[in-house]
């Protein structure tokens, strides 16, 4: 006989709360049909083990409540981009890992996929000569290889260390739970890649010399270090992207992907360009202040708002000096320094064959081929001065109005309150479950029926009772008929 407990057929798949005891009233008597507990191996989980499943979604995103699903609300923007969405969102970290288990299986099993698989694995264009690294197509591989990797490492750092890090500091909110995990993960990123950023700057020539930011041009070959390090920047800035729109959308996502979208094209110009010192003195400036944001923000989700409130000093702090100040110097010597310095005109040819300077020719096509043709123009003037200050200046603009906000939080905190982030953390209340989710509480369900309201074909198929095939009677030891089963619960009306 199949247990009681699984799911009948014709139910909605998505209902986890279900009674297990029903009452029934049934004209003058009552009685009560209690439900088999035996084992069975094909008893369905336990409400406590469905709530805490991946029909919710990551572990980051759970409720940590007593509260469990009953069913999805399909609402009125729900289409097929948003159900990608949700895929990707509870699937990232198993398709990232399975992507990259097929490429590295790939590469050892398969000879003839070798000629391509190193691509995605290794730096390219690496010149024996002079021991350093060129600039091409290929690189677009690795980029796309370090996209999935961050994608898969953030879901699974999130999900088995992050989060249950923050449930065993006691933060209960599944938004506070969510929130902590992101600055926790983005901590470990600025911590990995601001300290190389800083190691490759104080190794430079141009460390605390703006001068020598646009001396050894041009120039169409770098340093390994610093190749990886702009490519893995790039990736990270792209896998940004995915994050802010497959994940819930907050109040600042147009700023957030405008801020995405800036910082990915010039970092891609830089590299291209082979401007790679400036993007890397940028990229120290940009990254200092994420150091002090995200550890203030997990340190207020814990509770302690003292140590917060001292974090976000050094925060607003850094934030002055690094992306107002230092960042206004660096785009002050654009502005100056490389027209200056730099040769005006364009190059051709690969870094051993170099010609040029050449005039600089009419239209404007000629500025989109070091993207495209790695031995194409590579060409200097003050259109390209201004191409790069124009996203820059437009970056500045953003921080600054995130200044302003941040200005109003200090202000809060010296009258008293305590440091908060005003761009996106009040976008949604604290059940915001229930917006995408129906829940109720996880408790017996008792329901007074009458006769005639009795499914007994429902009931069969709970019970795993089969009719004989030469009778519509409900066929169960002791009970031989309809009639029968009906007068063993009180139902069948005596005959006078």
């Amino acid at each position: 006989m199949a247990d009681p407990t699984t799911n009948p057929p014709d139910k909605d798949p998505e209902i986890v709360a279900e009674t297990t005891e029903t009452t029934l009233t049934l004209g003058p008597k009552i009685d009560r049909l209690h439900t088999p507990t035996t084992p069975s191996t094909t008893r369905r989980p336990s409400v406590q083990s469905r709530s805490s499943s991946s029909m919710n979604g990551p572990l980051y995103m759970q409720n940590s409540n007593k509260k469990v699903l009953i069913r999805r609300i399909k609402r009125k923007g729900d289409g097929p981009m948003k159900n990608l969405a949700r895929w990707l969102l509870d699937n990232q970290a198993g398709l990232s890992f399975n992507l990259i288990a097929l490429v590295v299986l790939a590469h050892v099993f398969i000879p003839k996929a070798r000629q391509h698989t190193p691509k995605f694995l290794t730096l390219s264009y690496y010149n024996p000569a002079t021991g350093k690294y060129a600039i091409g197509g290929d690189d677009y591989y690795f980029i796309s290889f370090c996209v999935v990797l961050f994608t898969g490492l953030r879901a699974a750092i999130m999900e088995y260390i992050l989060a249950p890090l923050a449930r065993h500091c006691g933060i209960a909110k599944r938004k506070d739970i969510t929130r902590f995990s992101e600055q926790a993960w983005l901590l470990i990123y600025y911590s990995v890649f601001w300290t190389l950023g800083m190691y490759i700057y104080c190794k430079s020539p141009y460390f605390l010399n703006m001068k020598e930011l646009w001396t050894d041009w041009p120039n169409r070959e770098l340093d390994g270090i610093m190749k990886g390090y702009m490519l893995a920047q790039w990736a990270f800035w792209l896998q940004q992207v995915l994050v802010i729109n497959i994940e819930e959308r907050r109040k600042d996502h147009w700023q957030m992907l405008s801020h995405h979208f800036i910082t990915i094209t010039l970092i891609s110009a830089c590299y291209c360009y082979n401007h790679t010192r400036i993007g890397n003195l940028i990229l120290v400036l940009m990254d200092i202040v994420d150091l002090f944001f995200s550890p203030a923000k997990c340190l207020k989700y814990m509770g302690y708002s003292t140590a917060c409130d001292i974090m976000f000093g050094f925060f607003v702090v850094s934030w002055f000096f690094a992306r107002h100040l230092f960042y206004g110097m660096a785009c002050w010597s654009i502005y100056t320094d490389a027209p200056a310095i730099m040769p005006m005109g364009c190059f051709h040819g690969s870094h051993a064959n170099f010609t040029g300077p050449t005039p600089l020719p009419e239209g404007w096509s000629h500025y989109l081929e070091p993207f495209k043709d790695q031995q194409g123009a590579l060409c200097f003037s003050e259109s390209v001065v201004w191409a790069f200050l124009y996203p820059l200046l437009a970056l500045q603009a953003i921080t600054i109005f995130w200044f302003f906000m941040i200005v109003r939080v200090v202000i809060r905190v010296l009258k008293g309150g305590v440091a908060d982030d005003p761009r996106s953390d009040d976008e949604a209340e604290e059940d915001e479950f229930e917006e995408e989710f129906e829940v109720e509480e996880a408790q017996p369900v008792e329901e007074e029926v009458g006769v005639d309201a009795i499914d007994l074909k429902c009931w069969e198929r709970r019970t795993g009772v089969k009719r004989s095939a030469s009778s519509s009677a409900v066929s169960l030891p002791g009970h031989s008929d309809r009639k029968e089963l009906l007068g063993r619960i009180g139902c069948e009306k005596q005959v006078e």
